[in-house]
């Protein structure tokens, strides 16, 4: 009779002992993956009472922090912005007062200049003097003293000058341009009226608080 060999069973202190070596601890590659996670999402469970309220105090420092240095400078802006509006506002308006005086002052001084008859060729004619200034003053009085005024009393000239039209080129704080359309009408004697129609460039200069005549070309 052969006897089969006895089945050996293990104890528990064996069976332990197995259990513990066969169980693996958790890789650092997961423990670093899950620390991480935590760290990356910032979750509430995460962090502790300390950590948010230090959170909370950081941010609302921050937008203080926005608020003191981004409101005053917006502000200073819109200042700005108004301010330069206001600027361009008050030249524009400057400079169209100045369009509009410079033509009737030279729209005047040309009626002035080219009217008379020959009882008022003296006086007017020296009058209109007075619209005028710099070198062109002093060749228009040369003008009218030797021809002029003596050429109206001794012909018996009368001259009406009317202005059709006159529009300004250009102005700046002390200089303008405005060219003025000119019909005068002459009389010599017991002559018939001639009349002549002509385009005159006319420059002024801002002398004090007045617009002077300072050229009169006819183009």
């Amino acid at each position: 009779m052969t006897n089969s060999p006895a089945k050996v069973e293990p104890d528990d202190g064996d069976a332990a002992h197995s259990a513990g070596a066969d169980a693996q601890p958790p890789s650092p590659e997961k423990t670093s993956k899950s620390a991480s996670g935590c760290e990356a999402a910032v979750a509430p469970e995460c962090l502790d009472r300390d950590d948010v309220a230090s959170i909370a105090d950081r941010r609302g420092t921050f937008v203080r922090m926005l608020g003191f240095w981004l409101l005053p400078s917006i502000a200073l802006l819109l200042a700005l912005g108004a301010a330069y509006f206001k600027y361009q506002e008050g030249t524009a308006s400057d400079e169209d007062r100045a369009r509009v005086e410079t033509v009737q002052v030279a729209t005047e001084a040309t009626v002035a200049m080219l009217s008379y008859t020959p009882e008022t060729a003296a006086e007017k004619l020296k009058a209109a003097r007075d619209r005028l200034t710099g070198p062109f003053r002093g060749s228009y009085t040369s003008l009218t003293e030797d021809v002029v005024i003596p050429g109206a009393q001794q012909q018996r000239i009368s001259a009406t000058a009317r202005v059709s039209a006159a529009a300004s080129v250009s102005v700046s704080k002390n200089r303008a341009i405005v060219m003025v359309f000119v019909d005068q009408t002459t009389t010599v004697g017991k002559d018939a009226p001639t009349e002549t129609d002509s385009v005159v460039q006319v420059s002024l200069d801002k002398v004090g608080s007045h617009w002077l005549i300072s050229g009169f070309e006819p183009k």
